[in-house]
């Protein structure tokens, strides 16, 4: 396993494109927190908002670079026949798999820390400027918090997962724009159409399967009731999406022609 982790990250750190998306991510996650923490107003105690969300919806940005770095890592393979080379060296297709999932996901990994930290202390620095101070209820962003540590924690957890989602969704389909179209449309275009249902047993239904709704609950810190799923079963469900996503481009690389 050694052998094959080493040969997914030399792939990958000799080309430009995985450090552009990384950078990427850090930047968007962090601008878009920091424009969040400065613009959403709390004006009076007890105005409702989450700091800890607010700082942290650059995730909602952010976790398009994941998934795109991942769809890159497999078929950028793909796209250049390299995967054929790939392939017959490390022979072992799931074990394969599983190397370029570790380096994904490793990936994600330090680029997602660094923009949460970043969200995190862009909301400290800006959110008393928008209302939230401690004589409106709120004190100063901290991981020293519980919450806020979840919050923080499982937001660096999603954005592994999302890249590993996606990994699984790219093997399976292969094609560069046809595997970017299917995963930003299950991140982006699946929670809008949540929206649109009507019933609310329904909505409430799709909502806690959506891996991006119920993985992003994990950022919630107040009003848990109101949450159609818990912070951390939440997650479990983006878990399942990529440990399903996974298992099924896995089990097609095994069973397909290169």
């Amino acid at each position: 396993m050694r052998r094959e982790v080493h040969a997914e990250w030399t792939k990958l750190r000799t080309v430009a494109g995985p450090w552009w998306l990384l950078g990427a991510l850090v930047v968007l996650t962090v601008a878009a927190g920091a424009v969040a923490a400065a613009v959403v107003p709390c004006a009076a105690a007890g105005c409702g908002q989450d700091p800890a969300r607010i700082s942290l919806v650059g995730v909602q940005l952010g976790q398009a670079m994941a998934a795109l770095l991942a769809v890159l890592a497999i078929c950028g393979e793909y796209s250049t026949g390299m995967i054929h080379s790939s392939l017959t060296a490390m022979p072992r297709r799931t074990t394969a798999l599983a190397a370029k999932a570790v380096v994904v996901g490793g990936l994600a990994l330090a680029a997602g820390t660094v923009a949460v930290l970043g969200s995190v202390l862009a909301g400290r620095l800006l959110l008393p400027g928008s209302g939230f101070t401690p004589a409106h209820g709120y004190p100063p962003l901290s991981l020293a918090d519980g919450p806020t540590l979840r919050a923080a924690v499982g937001s660096v957890l999603y954005l592994v997962l999302i890249a590993l989602l996606s990994l699984g969704l790219a093997t399976a389909v292969r094609d560069s724009a046809a595997a970017a179209g299917v995963v930003l449309g299950l991140l982006y275009v699946f929670p809008i159409a949540v929206l649109m249902v009507s019933g609310e047993e329904a909505s409430r239904l799709l909502w806690s399967i959506s891996p991006t709704n119920a993985g992003l609950a994990v950022q919630t810190t107040v009003d848990l009731a109101n949450l159609p799923i818990g912070p951390w079963a939440g997650l479990g469900v983006a878990a399942a999406w990529a440990a399903a996503a996974l298992a099924g481009g896995g089990l097609l690389l095994r069973l397909r022609d290169a």
